[in-house]
């Protein structure tokens, strides 16, 4: 069996000893970034089909989270054509300090992009579409009746299954009853990391109201699978992982993702270290015999990563 030496140890006096703990003692934003090992260094997929679906995405006037994500595998998807969308604009009401997404005052509501997104859905033939949308805490119900017209518009254009990956919406069971409504295939809310590293990574955010929501989810829709992911490589330890893990299994969570993180900007937070993939693979193993359906785990792995691979488990 593979052992995990580095996760193991405990963090220094440096890391935040608690998820209440102010963080700045731990990093130096802007330090110079680590040197990507040859496993974290891919080819640029060639092929017709990234600029289709870039130009197509485009020409709808939609978000994706590919783009202003800047996640390392647009161009491969973009190659399959395929596409996670992302909705309610392209501004955040929160200042994660992992996310390249842009944050600020939101634009309004475009009340018609159900139809462009079921627009694009169709003319990409997607069998299996992923939305996914920024946090809007300045909305009344956090752009839940959103999710749900968007979902219902894709399903009626297309008859694809529809995963959602919703932001936490403060905790509130009927925000996630709304989005529920349209029955989404999978409903995913990322935890991104541990416990103790809450505050240092997500701010506004939380652990226990994360968790919530995909409990809540379950038992609003026991026949909806409940998915979520963590990045790693951001200073936890193997046994805060495996609480965490665990902590989604006794909600019956069933899908799972592991990835590296990668530092979007000098101006986002680096990451403590590049986990190998033998590692990934070794965490993994281990959170499949902890009873999840079925888990992705390496360092490319993002939430929607071959989510259509996934989804058909």
């Amino acid at each position: 069996m593979l052992t995990l030496p580095v996760l193991d140890e405990r963090p220094d006096e440096r890391e935040p000893s608690s998820c209440g703990s102010s963080a700045p003692q731990v990093v130096e934003i802007g330090r110079k970034p680590r040197r990507l090992p040859e496993w974290l260094k891919r080819p640029i997929p060639s092929g017709g089909g990234m600029y289709f679906a870039q130009k197509l995405v485009s020409e709808l006037g939609l978000e994706t989270i590919c783009e202003s994500g800047k996640c390392p595998n647009r161009s491969e998807c973009w190659s399959r054509r395929t596409a996670t969308f992302m909705i309610l604009g392209e501004t955040c009401t929160r200042p994660c300090g992992f996310c390249a997404v842009k944050r600020g005052r939101p634009e309004a509501v475009a009340e018609d992009e159900p139809e462009r997104v079921a627009e694009a859905c169709a003319r990409m033939g997607l069998r299996h579409v992923v939305i996914t949308s920024v946090t809007r805490d300045d909305l009344p119900d956090g752009g839940a009746d959103h999710f749900r017209r968007c979902i219902l518009a894709v399903r009626e254009r297309t008859g694809a299954t529809i995963e959602v990956l919703t932001p936490d919406f403060n905790g509130r069971e009927d925000q996630v009853a709304i989005v529920l409504e349209a029955r989404p295939e999978v409903f995913n809310h990322n935890m991104e990391t541990v416990a103790r590293l809450q505050q240092y990574v997500r701010r506004k955010s939380q652990y226990e109201v994360s968790l919530r929501v995909l409990e809540v989810a379950k038992k609003i829709s026991p026949e909806t699978r409940t998915k979520s992911g963590l990045m790693l490589g951001l200073g936890e330890t193997t046994g805060e992982l495996m609480d965490t893990l665990a902590d989604l299994r006794s909600i019956d969570c069933n899908l799972l993702t592991l990835g590296q993180y990668l530092q979007p900007s000098p101006r986002h937070l680096p990451p403590e270290r590049y986990l190998p993939p033998a590692e990934f693979d070794e965490l993994g193993r281990l959170a499949r015999q902890m009873g999840f359906d079925e888990v992705a785990s390496g360092p490319f792995v993002r939430s929607s990563y071959h989510a259509d691979e996934m989804a058909r488990v």
